[in-house]
């Protein structure tokens, strides 16, 4: 079931969302200060298109230079690729097939808001 969730997930909406978060990740990567974030955009990108089989766990050991990144992805993109899941969960909700997608979509939006301190790991 998980593979057939995926695959229509990464038709209707993984695709795109992972193409923003790709972008952002080498926007990010262009400068040296902001790599990390960069890395951690790579990392959604890679779950934003086969989500379903995995979950974010928050590492708890994680520090302040976390939190500091965290608040200045937040503003520089966070926000942005947030708005990106809503609207995209939207369309999602219209269709009973697509009800979970879009619960998938909105679970993607606290990793989208506080990449890092963030692992994402297999449900199993």
């Amino acid at each position: 079931m998980r593979t057939i969730l995926n695959v229509i997930w990464l038709v209707f909406a993984g695709l795109w969302l992972a193409i923003g978060y790709a972008v952002a990740g080498i926007i990010c990567c262009i400068l040296i200060v902001t790599i990390p974030f960069g890395i951690a955009s790579f990392r959604i990108a890679a779950y934003a298109l086969w989500p379903f089989g995995r979950t974010v766990v928050r590492d708890p050991d994680a520090g302040a230079f976390s939190l500091i990144g965290n608040v200045i992805w937040c503003v520089v993109a966070g926000v942005w690729l947030a708005i990106g899941h809503v609207v995209t969960s939207i369309p999602l909700f219209l269709s009973i097939i697509g009800i979970p997608m879009g619960v998938a979509n909105l679970k993607l939006i606290p990793v989208s808001l506080l990449p890092l301190g963030a692992r994402i790991v297999d449900n199993d």
